[in-house]
């Protein structure tokens, strides 16, 4: 996933669920728009549906110090990157046997 995609995306959550209008990058959630715990647990849920996937429970509590909407990118592209790498490769990835 691309930093812009996830930006967009995020500004489409913020704005549909919390009422936020392009939040700024750098901004600090808590303290410029009183972004609460509870609000913490509905974005990790609409992060999980971004994703296609469930979260674990430790990379849940991996995102509890995430702050700003770049921190939240950085997370989003950190997820999407592992479970890239996790994927097993269909059939038509996976390499055919080298012949001697």
């Amino acid at each position: 996933m691309e930093r812009d995609h996830i930006r967009a995306a995020l500004n489409d959550i913020f704005r549909e669920k919390f009422q936020i209008v392009e939040p700024g990058v750098d901004e600090n959630l808590r303290d410029a728009y009183e972004f609460d715990s509870i609000d913490a647990v509905e974005l990790l849920h609409e992060i999980e549906l971004l994703l296609g996937a469930k979260l674990t429970q430790a990379e849940k509590k991996s995102a509890m110090d995430i702050r700003t909407i770049n921190q939240i990118i950085d997370y989003i592209e950190a997820l999407s990157s592992a479970r890239l790498l996790a994927k097993p490769l269909n059939s038509e990835e996976r390499l055919s046997p080298v012949e001697p």
